[in-house]
């Protein structure tokens, strides 16, 4: 009966007549972008006891990125015609859903200066780290005991890490500076002759922090010890060449570059070469590393996101960095108290990590509903707890409650930014009017000197 109803509904669409907008919104996605929003959405609507008016602005894209229009173009004849199982060998449907994965393996590579034979499909950043982290220390368990990590680290690796430690691993976390970096000689004085791994994430998600990669990778290099980096944030966004940066292993996401959700890489140096454990087991895809049918449509879609980010990466640069700097800016010049966490000369300029002097973390972010950002990693932040990354950086922990995330991306606007600027600095008076300790500071009391008293 479905089915029928789905025909019927289908002969309907099909047989009237299509004006020339609508034929050209049925060609092409990327046209998307210049129709009208549906009308259903202007009605207002409440969302976890939320009243909200119109779609926020949408400023979380280290929580993940819109697909590009051009993706979803390349994606779509592999959901709709070529549908093969790129591991059937016996006909056509399966040899174009091979050739397009193997199309798109290429185009990652090429993007991080690597071999397609180097890339091995998976689900996402999470389960490469996973295999990354976990496999490697499996596969040489005979020898190697120890790895060594910074405890800024994406939550999967810090998780991945504790496991090994339940099994009688020993794991070492480094301290990073008040600028988020790691320390090389605190790092160089941690390895061990039984260390088998070094992982350190190339940009933090919640700061933006560029590490100095090269000089981490000619340590490791030099004790010759396997160097892992969580490159989920850095990919299509900063230069990546797993040549000058040394990398053993490399864990790459779809969505966090205006690709699919559901889809990641990893990348696994062949010379010298380096063996992981498989942390799942089945037909032995991806050469045994990643058992389970290669999702076709992800995998092009991953493809085309690295394609497109490698030609205009530069552009995007620029850009973003004006927008960061008009937000910056237009915050800094009608508050006071603002603060930046991290590194500001080395950070990736579209994650702008800032806190606000004398305000609740949480009211600030309920007030900012029209804002769609975040308090830290979308990993994390249900959690009331304030950042452990900011904790690491040595910020006081009403400030770290305090923070709030900034993600600017290739689709974000000016009048989005200003918009942003207006919202936030809006909300923070309103807060600040009600915080009898902004009223101290302003009269001049220094409050951290003040000895409070329990009653």
């Amino acid at each position: 009966m479905a089915t029928k109803l789905l025909a019927s509904a289908l002969r309907q669409t099909l047989n009237k007549t299509p004006t020339s907008s609508s034929l050209h919104r049925c060609l092409s996605t990327a046209a998307a972008l210049t129709t009208a929003p549906p009308s259903q959405n202007d009605e207002a609507m409440t969302i976890k006891g939320l009243k909200i008016s119109a779609r926020p602005l949408y400023l979380d894209m280290q929580a993940t990125s819109p697909v590009d229009p051009r993706v979803l173009d390349a994606m779509l004849p592999y959901y709709l015609a070529r549908y093969g199982n790129p591991h059937s060998r016996t006909h056509l449907y399966g040899w174009e859903s091979d050739q397009a994965v193997e199309t798109a393996r290429s185009q990652i590579a090429d993007l991080i200066g690597a071999s397609p034979k180097e890339i091995v499909f998976t689900s996402g950043a999470t389960e490469s780290n996973n295999i990354s982290v976990k496999g490697v220390m499996k596969f040489y368990k005979e020898k190697k005991r120890h790895v060594v990590t910074t405890q800024t680290e994406h939550k999967c690796v810090l998780d991945s890490c504790r496991h090994l430690q339940q099994e009688g691993f020993e794991v070492t976390y480094l301290p990073v500076g008040n600028d988020g970096i790691v320390d090389l000689e605190k790092l160089r004085g941690s390895i061990r002759p039984d260390t088998g791994l070094v992982s350190v994430m190339a940009v933090n998600n919640e700061i933006g922090v560029i590490q100095p990669m090269e000089e981490i990778g000619k340590i490791c290099r030099e004790f010759n010890v396997p160097f892992h980096t969580d490159a989920a944030q850095a990919l299509g966004k900063i230069p990546v060449d797993v040549d000058r940066w040394n990398v053993s292993l490399m864990s790459l996401s779809g969505h966090k570059i205006y690709g699919p959700k559901g889809v990641g890489a990893l990348y696994m140096r062949r010379r010298p070469r380096i063996r992981v454990e498989a942390q799942m087991n089945g037909g032995g895809q991806e050469r045994g590393i990643r058992s389970g049918t290669v999702p076709t449509p992800l995998v092009v879609g991953m493809g085309a996101a690295c394609e497109l980010a490698k030609k205009e990466m530069g552009y995007d640069e620029v850009r973003i960095r004006g927008l960061q700097e008009r937000l910056l800016n237009g915050v800094r010049a009608k508050l006071d108290g603002v603060v930046v966490n991290g590194s500001v000369e080395r950070r990736y300029a579209g994650n702008l990590n800032l806190s606000f002097a004398y305000v609740e973390g949480e009211s600030l972010l309920m007030g900012l509903k029209d804002v769609a950002v975040s308090s830290g990693s979308a990993c994390t932040s249900a959690s009331l707890e304030p950042s452990y990354v900011l904790r690491a950086l040595g910020v006081d922990e009403d400030m770290a409650h305090t923070s709030i995330r900034f993600g600017i991306g290739r689709f974000t606007t000016e009048e989005e930014i200003d918009r942003a600027v207006e919202l936030t600095v809006q909300q923070v008076d309103k807060l600040r009017e009600m915080s009898p300790l902004y009223e101290m500071v302003k009269e001049g009391i220094d409050i951290k000197q003040i000895q409070w008293s329990q009653h």
